[in-house]
């Protein structure tokens, strides 16, 4: 199975560099990694099919914790990213649990919507600065496995993306060897409470750069990698969809 190389956007770009991003990395070589950018909603539309055309997959940053349709102002429904295109909607990114406030209950409803329309989730898990340096890591990520994965999850709708909080935008990363801890630790999990697990993908998150790509994805465990600021340029980001080989 390829390892799964994820570009996940945040709030940034516009409508012509959404554009111009997936051109370029359109242009390189991909064919070695699975390829999955996740742009704000609003451009979704816009690069739907080009991606498809190179063979890169789209998804969603979020969904909806509520059914298909209804009066909900603001939210997106996992059944409109599909409409749209899209493969793979990520849930639970610590942002998302730190500044909307969404506990593994919101995450694990949200999984469940997800899986309702045939996509796969894409969990986010990972412990903040002070829970690793209480040794609280390992609980932390066990709890936040178990109560936000929902019983509809399998090897086939189900990826799971290691970010240690304390490594997401702020240029650390995680040494090797915690790295190997804590993939190995979710992977034990996985193959014991999960259908097909051999099929779940464990990526690993947090200052993924060119620089450290190959290194990081050749630890065991690592199925791939969650790729935020450096998945807004199409030369690093294939820099990094180079290091999977």
């Amino acid at each position: 199975m390829k390892k799964l190389i994820v570009g996940n956007w945040k709030m940034n770009g516009s409508t012509e560099m959404a554009s111009q991003l997936v051109s370029g990395i359109a242009a390189g070589k991909i064919d070695n990694a699975d390829v999955c950018v996740c742009p704000p909603y609003v451009f979704l539309c816009g690069i739907a099919a080009a991606a498809k055309q190179a063979g890169i997959a789209i998804g969603a940053q979020d969904c909806a914790y509520y059914p298909k349709s209804g009066a909900y102002t603001g939210d997106i429904s996992a059944s409109m990213v599909k409409d749209i295109g899209c493969r793979y909607v990520i849930l639970g990114h610590s942002e998302r649990r730190q500044y909307h406030a969404e506990s593994n209950e919101v995450v694990k409803n949200k999984a469940l919507r997800v899986h309702e329309e045939g996509l796969i989730a894409v969990i986010c898990v990972g412990e903040t600065d002070a829970e690793r340096e209480a040794g609280e890591h390992i609980s932390v990520v066990i709890m936040q496995l178990m109560e936000s994965i929902p019983e509809t999850a399998s090897g086939a709708n189900l990826v799971i993306a290691y970010e240690p909080v304390w490594a997401i935008g702020t240029g650390k990363t995680a040494t090797e060897e915690d790295v190997a801890e804590m993939h190995g630790i979710i992977r034990r999990f996985v193959n014991e409470k999960l259908d097909n697990p051999e099929q779940v993908r464990i990526l690993y998150g947090g200052s993924v750069k060119p620089e450290n790509a190959a290194s990081l994805l050749a630890v065991p465990h690592v199925d791939g990698a969650l790729v935020g600021g450096a998945s807004l340029k199409a030369d690093q980001f294939l820099a990094i969809i180079a290091g999977a080989a």
